[in-house]
């Protein structure tokens, strides 16, 4: 695991946010206001993963109802639609995060940080993710399965005020953050050829 620079600087991003919250004792605002723009930015990046997959599987993967074949025309209106659907959930996430103004002033910077990270990881895996055959469904739904439970754990704790459960919050959030990544790169890894493909049928509609 850290013979992969991507991950190593993940984990420092994430070391830095839990002493910027210790230091500056943020509040459970602020640390929410934090963890939506590090889920925009993987958001982002992933609508252009989507945009980048060349030879990918559509097994199991339906667009209303009906199942579609791997075309360019099918990737595009997957990355569209992803793009609108996360977005949408992170718009209506973001006007209950702004009911309590957060510290933009200390989380702005960590985001920056988290930018920095996930443009590497990107630019640094682009070429060889090209290599894997993968199934587009699995590929659109892989940053739900990564961000969901971290927003539930912000969303039950947002009334924590002392900085320990804050703190403890922060270390399993990173623990989290760096499995999923370890998960997302091991679907990334040249040496497979099975083709990636969702638990559970995939639908748009």
């Amino acid at each position: 695991m850290f013979a992969d620079l991507s991950f190593r600087l993940l984990l420092v991003s994430n070391l830095i946010a839990i002493a910027s919250a210790v230091i500056f004792r943020w509040s459970m605002a602020d640390l929410m206001f934090l963890y939506w723009g590090q889920s925009v930015i993987i958001g982002f990046f992933q609508f252009l993963k989507i945009l980048d997959l060349e030879n990918f599987s559509t097994e199991g993967f339906k667009i209303n109802g009906q199942p579609t074949e791997p075309t360019h025309s099918t990737k595009v209106f997957t990355a569209y639609f992803f793009l609108l659907h996360y977005g949408f959930f992170h718009l209506v996430y973001l006007f209950f995060i702004l009911i309590k103004p957060p510290d933009l002033l200390g989380a702005v910077p960590l985001q920056i940080v988290f930018l920095f990270n996930h443009t590497y990881s990107y630019i640094l895996n682009r070429d060889r993710d090209k290599l894997v055959r993968k199934n587009i469904g699995t590929v659109m739904f892989a940053p739900y399965v990564r961000i969901i439970p971290m927003h539930l754990v912000i969303g039950m704790a947002q009334n924590f005020t002392s900085i320990i459960p804050i703190t403890l919050f922060q270390v399993l959030k990173t623990l989290a953050d760096l499995i999923g990544h370890r998960i997302d790169r091991s679907l990334s890894s040249p040496s497979s050829t099975s083709v990636q493909t969702p638990q559970t049928p995939a639908h748009l509609s």
